[in-house]
């Protein structure tokens, strides 16, 4: 038999190897998580369970990477040198498995240690060896100690904090450390689908469910009666009231959710996105849904129409920091000024979009960002630009008669830590705004 040292590859768990390769993906490579699972070939040939682990392990690692970091440079007499970072993100993913997922010590020691060895960093076996057992002595306690804002950069926190106050930030930070359930939005009958799925039918009419990873099996996916889409941003395409026969723009409309709702409600939908891969995903989406819309590849900051039309939804690009329950990479692939950068793109989608409707029109905006800047101050920017926008607030029972989500501006306002006794929810902002 060979010796484990010459082969250490027969030796690693096959869902920790797959685990280390996506995490890396999101931090040193900065793809996004949903991109780093879809691509790796490793990912599907595990079974279920192993995948699914593998899943939790990384999305857990992200969500916690601030409390982890913390705990394992503690435990650090110098950092690492930067030939051996790869033995920092083996030491994360495993003080997680430790301190957050409840794993075995032996398991996740003993794993991390031939993970090590098998990446070729065999002097530094004993190091992450040593680190480990510390954190399962010490880290325990102290891990449940942290405020949950230091999971997150520093630039996110202290944004949150001078914007909702110190105690709601926190509670914002708190929510994104649970796994979210599965929303879905049907095209019709909800009350039954509800049954099929096995799912609660919400206020706001998205059903919702216990999230298994497998999407793809569950009833009526092939025949395309349903798609994912969080609660929260099913609400914007609500937000433009009944639309049936009437055309609707729907920009920056990848990866096609919203426009699904439109088409679903008889809408006369364009779709427009700038990037031709993203626009031929909502075709895809709408073919296995049995919906049709036009599509249009263009900048959605210049384009034109042969005529002004009378609803545009513009879900503009931004920060995503709602969507961190979801997407937990989002806080490590974000930089500090990318919310102020994005805000000036939404003044310029929302300044086109103006131009394009017709007099009586209405325009909803939003953003599935916390950041005020690309909320709120982009249409207090938009009504002093623009003295022929008024603000046509939102009334409680456009969206389910939860009045927590409505602002005293009118505005939809959903955050995280919101409506917790039904699952949670995303954070979103949307205002709907009308062309005299």
């Amino acid at each position: 038999m060979a010796d484990a040292r010459t082969t250490p590859e027969a030796k690693v768990s096959a869902s920790r190897s797959v685990a280390f390769d996506l995490f890396r993906a999101v931090l040193t490579k900065r793809t996004p998580f949903d991109e780093a699972l879809a691509a790796h070939d490793g990912l599907a040939k595990l079974p279920d369970r192993d995948r699914g682990f593998a899943r939790l392990l990384v999305a857990t690692a992200l969500r916690r990477l601030g409390h982890v970091d913390r705990l394992v440079d503690g435990c650090l007499d110098k950092p690492l040198p930067a030939k051996a970072l790869v033995v920092r993100d083996i030491l994360r993913l495993a003080a997680t498995e430790l301190l957050i997922l409840g794993v075995a010590p032996h398991a996740a020691v003993d794993s991390a240690v031939t993970l090590a060895r098998s990446r070729g960093f065999e002097p530094f076996v004993k190091l992450t060896n040593a680190v480990l057992r510390r954190l399962d002595r010490e880290g325990r306690g102290a891990i449940l100690e942290m405020p949950a804002l230091q999971a997150l950069p520093d630039w996110l926190a202290d944004g949150w904090r001078a914007a909702y106050g110190d105690a709601t930030a926190e509670a914002i930070a708190a929510a994104g450390f649970v796994e979210p359930p599965l929303d879905i939005s049907v095209k019709e009958d909800p009350e039954g689908w509800a049954g099929k799925l096995g799912a609660t039918l919400l206020p706001t009419g998205t059903l919702r469910r216990g999230f298994d990873g497998r999407v793809e099996a569950l009833p009526g996916f092939k025949e395309g009666a349903w798609w994912v889409q969080d609660m929260a941003a099913a609400l914007p395409a609500k937000l433009l009231g009944p639309v049936a026969g009437k055309r609707v723009v729907d920009l920056c409309a990848a990866p096609g959710g919203k426009t699904a709702q439109l088409v679903a409600a008889g809408a006369d939908v364009l779709a427009v996105d700038r990037a031709k891969p993203r626009l031929l995903r909502l075709e895809r989406n709408l073919a296995r849904l049995g919906l049709t819309a036009a599509t249009r590849v263009a900048d959605a900051t210049e384009m034109k129409l042969e005529s002004p039309v009378d609803a545009i939804l513009l879900d503009a690009p931004c920060s995503s920091t709602g969507t961190i329950r979801r997407h937990p990479d989002v806080p490590w692939l974000k930089h500090p000024g990318d919310p102020a950068k994005l805000a000036t793109l939404q003044d310029r989608l929302i300044a086109n979009a103006v131009r394009m409707l017709a007099p009586g029109g209405v325009l909803v905006f939003c953003t599935c960002s916390l950041e005020p800047v690309e909320g709120p101050e982009r249409v207090a920017a938009a009504l002093a630009a623009n003295p022929e926008l008024r603000r046509e607030p939102i009334r409680p029972d456009e969206v389910g008669g939860l009045t927590k989500l409505v602002t005293e501006q009118g505005d939809l306002r959903s955050r995280p830590d919101q409506l917790a006794a039904l699952g949670g929810v995303d954070g979103f902002y949307a205002c709907r705004l009308v062309r005299a």
